[in-house]
């Protein structure tokens, strides 16, 4: 049995007093949660606000990125070293908004997951398709090339430490969300060629489904085979919506 993840990345939100807020009603709505692990990502500013109030609760801190670089002449960065020092547990690579908006390669994915993986950092690895390139049916191929690309170094252990997200995404920030039905298909292959390399190994790896995820939507999401949780956006936002999404994630 893969334990349910629910993560929540707040992007661009959240200011450091408003993060105190935010992490006060999270502690109370989430206080039953049961078996699920659960992680919210706030923005670099607010990581130390967010890990300070988070302590002792059950729920993890992540980053929404790093550089692959421990230290160095790169204005503007944030290293590994420097995420562990704050008590983050884990770490957003590959987001869709980080390939599209700011360039990110496949070669970048990869050096960035490899970071994480080295200052026991748990990465969670964003893959999926664009609009244009789901209508050309290429999904699988994009999805398959993104995979490949980022754990083309990577160890049958070192996979047991590494989240996948997949993420169309023409449903984030959207309002659309891919039925549970068309989610599975994409998770249950990206399954299929983690197993291609890593054998066994594909089954203990948790994959999450992003995109527009809510209360509403999340349990059907959470019925099918493959799919282990959420990369929740949006709805991260606000207590009761994202206690909604983790009190069913956790549920059998």
């Amino acid at each position: 049995m893969r334990r349910p993840v629910i993560a929540g990345n707040w992007k661009m939100n959240m200011t450091p007093s408003e993060t105190k807020v935010l992490v006060n009603q999270l502690k109370t709505a989430l206080a039953d949660a049961g078996d699920v692990e659960i992680v919210v990502c706030p923005p670099f500013t607010a990581l130390a606000q967010a890990r300070g109030k988070l302590m002792g609760t059950g729920i993890q801190v992540g980053a929404q990125n790093l550089h692959w670089e421990e230290a160095g002449a790169y204005t503007g960065e944030i290293s590994a070293p420097m995420l562990t020092d704050l008590g983050c547990s884990h770490v957003i690579i590959g987001h869709s908004e980080r390939r599209t908006l700011f360039g990110e390669t496949d070669a970048d994915v990869q050096r960035k997951l490899h970071a994480a993986l080295s200052h026991s950092l748990t990465p969670i690895l964003c893959v999926g398709e664009t609009l244009e390139q789901r209508e050309e049916d290429v999904t699988r191929d994009v999805c398959r090339n993104q995979v490949e690309a980022a754990l083309a170094e990577i160890s049958a252990k070192d996979l047991a430490k590494i989240v996948i997200a997949y993420e169309p995404l023409w449903a984030i920030g959207t309002g659309r969300t891919a039925t549970p039905e068309d989610a599975q298909a994409v998770i249950g292959y990206i399954r299929q060629v983690l197993a291609e390399k890593f054998g066994d190994a594909a089954e203990h790896v948790r994959i999450l489904y992003g995109g527009s995820v809510k209360p509403e939507s999340i349990d059907g999401l959470m019925a099918q085979a493959d799919i282990d949780g959420a990369l929740v956006g949006g709805a991260s936002l606000k207590a009761d919506s994202f206690a909604g999404i983790v009190k069913f994630g956790g549920q059998e």
